[in-house]
């Protein structure tokens, strides 16, 4: 039987203390010992199912990590306080002074700016390549090399990476494979295709509402037990942890996530179609036109669509803004950076999430100044919508 993650996460079921259909939330930070000695093995890690102190972990924030687990398909998974608390988790746990990292070119302005400007600090280097040509990534591997990086749907291009292609790159080098699969929950599992570690910004379509910040670790039980360890866990020592309240927030919302992708996934494409057969520069992984496309189908979960992320490309920053702030006085969404709202969310990304990234590398990689990075909303009458949005454009000559 095919990997259904919404299934998995289905058949979780947690009670409260006192029979409540939801898991009673665990608002304490630190937890009671019975004995000295369960809190001595506690504090060494030998003692499963005792709870030392929130950093380290707390019910609530267990209860989201196992339908994590259970969404992407991993051993269990470990929550943040953030994405760029997982990311940097991860990258620290697997890499010392002296590493080397090969990461996809195109990757969140966050982590572009970590890799890049913060890591050369700890003496740890990174090479950017085209994450779609198994070529060049193997090309770039060198003995230091310690991760493969990349995203599944890349920030903003919509790059797609072939993961299997990219797993036995890293399995043939001994090294692991890490994804970052927030724009592409339960359409793409990567973990089903070879990567090891599996990377979360709860912050986007997982949580859905747009009023908390959340990121996660989906891997294997060594590794997640490795980021919290006491003595040199770099999610346990960098502190990024979630709060109790905001874990139980999420595993809600996690709930409708299964509904909520494919309306954003349906949406897109009926958008994205819609404006190519226009003539505008449209960037979508459901389109034939898209590079990535076979890829994408080889590799996703077709019930869930290609996801709720688009490009288009009006022509130069003015026109972008001035279109941004037109549909946003239409109603049509928000000029806001993020994504997975259940409005639509449009910002132009080479002078926001992408604005780490320096001009000239932002023009080697195709991200151009009218370039709208869209997160399609739920709207119930899309072609309502698509009318609004050419009458925004229609009403600025574009």
């Amino acid at each position: 039987m095919a990997f259904d993650p919404a299934n998995k996460i289905q058949d979780l079921q947690y009670f409260g203390e006192f029979g409540g259909v939801n898991p009673s939330v665990s608002d304490s930070s630190t937890y009671t010992f019975l004995s000295a000695k369960t809190m001595f093995d506690t504090f060494e890690g030998n003692t499963e199912g005792c709870y030392l102190y929130s950093r380290h972990s707390s019910p609530s924030n267990l209860y989201l990590g196992e339908a994590l687990a259970a969404l992407e398909g991993t051993e269990t998974a470990n929550v943040t306080a953030s994405g760029m608390g997982a990311i940097t988790a991860v990258i620290l746990q697997c890499c010392d002074a002296g590493s080397h990292i090969v990461s996809g070119r195109t990757v969140y302005g966050g982590s572009y700016a970590f890799l890049k400007n913060f890591l050369p600090r700890l003496n740890i280097q990174t090479s950017f390549v085209d994450i779609t040509s198994a070529e060049k990534v193997e090309a770039a591997i060198t003995e230091k090399t310690r991760m493969l990086y990349c995203e599944a749907v890349s920030n903003p291009l919509l790059e797609i990476a072939d993961i299997k292609a990219l797993a036995a790159i890293a399995k043939k080098h001994n090294i692991p494979l890490v994804i970052d699969n927030t724009f592409s929950p339960l359409t793409i599992a990567p973990a089903q295709h070879g990567a090891d570690v599996v990377i979360h910004s709860l912050t986007k379509f997982i949580n859905g509402s747009s009023d908390c910040v959340g990121g996660a670790v989906c891997g294997s039980k060594e590794f997640c037990l490795s980021l919290k360890d006491v003595n040199d866990g770099a999610g346990m020592l960098l502190g990024s942890t979630m709060d109790s309240l905001r874990a139980a927030s999420v595993l809600k919302n996690l709930r409708t996530l299964h509904i909520r992708i494919k309306k954003h996934s349906e949406n897109a494409l009926f958008l994205a179609r819609q404006f190519e057969k226009d003539g505008f520069r449209v960037v979508y992984p459901g389109l034939e036109s898209h590079p990535g496309h076979e890829t994408m189908k080889k590799q996703m979960n077709p019930e869930y669509g290609f996801g709720g992320m688009m490009t288009l490309d009006v022509g130069s920053l003015d026109k972008a803004n001035a279109l941004m702030e037109r549909m946003q006085h239409s109603n049509l969404g928000y000029l806001a950076v993020s994504l997975g709202f259940y409005k639509t969310l449009f910002s132009a990304p080479g002078t926001s999430t992408s604005s780490e990234i320096a001009p000239e590398e932002q023009k080697q990689m195709g991200l151009t100044d009218g370039l709208i990075r869209f997160s399609i909303g739920l709207d119930n009458d899309i072609e309502r919508t698509y009318d609004m949005m050419k009458a925004c454009m229609k009403a600025l000559g574009i």
